[in-house]
Formats: structure tokens, C-alpha cells, sequence
């Protein structure tokens, strides 16, 4: 359970941190998905930060499941806009990103799974 939890939290940061370069240096691409999404520059800014925090919480022991509860719900925020305003193939990525965030909504899936018992106030009755 600890290496499948591990490798799991592993692939979700690497994800999610690759995609703070182009969403803090204001990338052509991110910058036009927010503003498809009508939340440029705010939403950017603040989902970048939302996954960087997501990461750093993944691997520090006590806030895991904290962490994939962030990843979680940015990520399906994400595969939210794809399946509704965005498409599946974001300027001729052949679905990459929509790709990528279905792996991080997985895997932060089974993280959170794995570390219920510790999520505050209700991990206890899980």
C-alpha cells in the first residue's frame, strides 16, 4: 500500500507541477483555455497555485489525503471544462491535457481511497 500510494502521489504531482511553468509564465495555451473558461487571469493564477499546494500536501504524511481532496476537485474542475466549453482536444493537443487530467483525477482517486482513514472528521467512520 505505501509504494502504490507513493508512485500514485508521485504521478499527480509530476502532472500537476509540469503545468505551473505555462500557467504562471502566461503560455499562449493556458492562457487561452482560461480565457475560453472566462477566468483569465484569476482562475489561472489561482488553479496554478491550488495544484502547487495539492503537491507539496501529497507528500507530507499528516495532509496526503488533504492533498489528493485538492487535486481532486481542481482536477475535475478541469475535465468539467473539457467535457463542456473546451472540447476533449484543446488546440490540436489530440486530447493531451484532457488526457493528463483524467490519470490525475484517477490517481488522486485511489490516493484518496488509500488514506480515508485519515481524512479529518470523517476518516474515522470510513
Amino acid at each position: 500500500m505505501k509504494i502504490a500510494s507513493l508512485v500514485l502521489r508521485g504521478v499527480i504531482a509530476v502532472i500537476l507541477l509540469q503545468t505551473l511553468y505555462f500557467k504562471f509564465s502566461g503560455a499562449p495555451e493556458s492562457v487561452y483555455i482560461f480565457t475560453q473558461m472566462g477566468m483569465e487571469p484569476v482562475g489561472r493564477y489561482a488553479t496554478g497555485v491550488v495544484e502547487l499546494v495539492a503537491s507539496v500536501l501529497l507528500f507530507v504524511p499528516a495532509a496526503i489525503p488533504i492533498g489528493a481532496v485538492l487535486a481532486l476537485g481542481t482536477i475535475s474542475g478541469a475535465i468539467l471544462g473539457h467535457l463542456t466549453k473546451l472540447g476533449i482536444e484543446v488546440q490540436g493537443d489530440h486530447g493531451l491535457l484532457f488526457g493528463l487530467a483524467c490519470i490525475v483525477f484517477v490517481c488522486s482517486l485511489a490516493v484518496l481511497v488509500l488514506h480515508r482513514k485519515d481524512l479529518p472528521l470523517v476518516g474515522s467512520r470510513l
